[in-house]
C-alpha cells in the first residue's frame, strides 16, 4: 500500500503534524507499506534543522528524519518562510506542487493533516 501524508500545520502549537509524523513512522515500519510525506505551508518548519526544545518534549526535526520514507517540502512555502535548503534536516528535500500532484495520483491513500 502506498500512503501519502500531506502536512499543513507548523511543528509546534498544535499536535497535528506531530501525530501525522507518528502515524507515518509507524505505518512505514509495516511490511508492504510505502510512505511519503509532503510538508507544505507552516509544516515546512517541521524539517528545520537545529531545533532546540525543552527536555521531554518532542523534536519535530528528529521525527521527520525517522519517517522512513520520502519526505519533500513545498519549495514555494519554504521561500515564503525564509527557509533555505541548507537549513533542512538530513534526508529531506525541496520539491514542487507538480511532484505533489504526481505523488497524489500514485497513492492508494492520501491523508491530510
Amino acid at each position: 500500500m502506498n500512503t501519502l501524508f500531506i502536512l499543513n500545520d507548523g511543528p509546534y502549537g498544535t499536535e497535528r503534524s506531530y501525530n501525522a509524523l507518528r502515524l507515518a513512522r509507524t505505518l512505514g515500519r509495516m511490511e508492504g507499506e510505502t510512505v511519503r510525506v509532503f510538508l507544505m505551508g507552516d509544516a515546512v518548519g517541521c524539517a528545520k534543522s537545529g531545533q532546540k526544545v525543552p527536555d521531554g518534549y518532542y523534536n519535530a526535526g528528529d521525527m521527520v528524519r525517522m519517517v522512513g520514507g520520502e519526505v519533500a517540502l513545498c519549495g514555494t512555502c519554504m521561500d515564503a518562510r525564509g527557509l533555505g535548503d541548507d537549513q533542512l534536516v538530513e534526508g529531506v528535500r525541496r520539491s514542487t506542487l507538480k511532484e505533489l500532484a504526481e505523488w497524489t495520483a500514485a497513492a492508494d491513500k492520501v491523508l491530510v493533516f
